[in-house]
């Protein structure tokens, strides 16, 4: 819920290490399934790819579902707050532009893990991108359009 003490939490002693690995979630506002609509879905994809284009993270893996995303990156600049907000509000922008509507998109805050380097990579990057199966929206994993790994 926006403003509420939990998301301000989320936010409560963050810190971000460039060069470092790091799983990223946020929701939809209301958790709203608004990727369903796979076109919808691209514009964040775009996000992703633009952000590594610009030298703020190195994509890992991701995958966008129908009300969040799950990404795992390498923090190349700036802090984690800073690519959130940037990729949020770009996405958004995105959106509203392709909808000719003005709504808000996603939920305040969002969640990060901060992985070590000796963790499984490849097998955290397979859990991510499993989870349009796990939520039982494919039967396959290739059947699903809104997924990649830098390992598969």
């Amino acid at each position: 819920m926006p403003g509420s003490p939990a998301s301000h939490r989320l936010r409560l002693g963050r810190y971000a290490e460039s060069s470092r690995i790091y799983l990223l979630t946020t929701n939809t506002l209301c958790r709203a399934p608004v990727f369903k609509d796979v076109i919808l879905g691209r514009l964040v994809v775009d996000q992703f790819r633009k952000a590594q284009e610009q030298g703020w993270a190195d994509s890992l893996a991701w995958v966008v579902m129908p009300d969040h995303f799950h990404w795992l990156i390498e923090l190349r600049k700036g802090s984690l707050s800073e690519l959130m907000q940037r990729t949020k509000s770009l996405t958004t922008k995105a959106v509203n532009l392709r909808l000719d509507n003005k709504v808000s998109l996603w939920q305040q805050g969002f969640h990060d893990r901060a992985l070590r380097r000796e963790e499984d990579l490849v097998k955290l990057a397979r859990y991510v991108v499993a989870n349009p199966l796990r939520a039982g929206l494919v039967g396959r994993l290739g059947d699903y359009p809104l997924w990649d790994a830098i390992w598969l």
